[in-house]
């Protein structure tokens, strides 16, 4: 079935500057979820959303199944929720299901996408969406010290803990039919948790992020 993929980018990044065009590895960052998009048969085109004239005459070079969406003045800014960006997106192009991701996910691989993909389809209408998660057992407290998924008085161990998850920003799957009855948002009302490894999930956010996601991509090279 038709997937079209969303992967927007904005010039502007706070805790590292020209985060999307930054040289990663010694590439332009989102060069490498771009080009695991690229690559797969199951994607039949990468829309990228963007307020940045060199991200997209970039783009529209480097790859073939790349279309620019000039991201209007309304959705500019740190602020604006990436919901809003994706109706945009999905009300501007043909398509019923989509695939969201950022340029921030340089560790995905091919093979992780394609079966979160597969994953998406094998499990409709059961499921309405996808979304990526990574699994975490420990002992986790609220900001008031008060114990999440445990109890202080009995010190089980953590193996034995319930798994908590946490989406990690890499795959979004969803169908424009989904996203409406959602109330406009990426993860419908019956998603699919699509579990991840952690190091190929890290989502790069800060400048510790960075680091991390270099060092493990000089491991996997290795």
């Amino acid at each position: 079935m038709q997937l079209i993929a969303l992967l927007p980018m904005k010039a502007h990044s706070e805790r590292v500057p020209n985060k999307n065009i930054r040289k990663f590895a010694g590439k332009p960052l989102y060069h490498h979820v771009a080009a695991v998009l690229e690559s797969s048969p199951m994607i039949d085109q990468i829309i990228i959303n963007t307020d940045s004239k060199t991200i997209a005459e970039d783009a529209v070079r480097q790859f073939s199944k790349a279309v620019i969406h000039s991201r209007p003045p309304e959705l500019c800014g740190d602020f604006v929720s990436m919901n809003r960006i994706i109706k945009w997106d999905i009300a501007h192009t043909a398509g019923n299901h989509f695939l969201q991701t950022h340029s921030t996910n340089p560790l995905l691989t091919r093979e992780t996408l394609e079966q979160a993909i597969e994953e998406y389809f094998h499990h409709l209408p059961t499921y309405d969406s996808l979304f990526s998660v990574t699994a975490y057992q420990g002992r986790f407290y609220r900001s008031d010290g008060s114990p999440v998924n445990h109890n202080p008085d009995e010190l089980i161990r953590t193996q034995d803990l319930p798994v908590l998850f946490k989406e990690n920003s890499n795959i979004f799957i969803f169908s424009r039919k989904s996203f409406a009855m959602a109330g406009d948002k990426r993860i419908g009302k019956k998603p699919f948790l699509f579990e991840m490894n952690k190091l190929e999930a890290v989502d790069i956010d800060d400048a510790d992020d960075w680091r991390l996601a270099e060092a493990v991509f000089g491991l996997r090279k290795d």
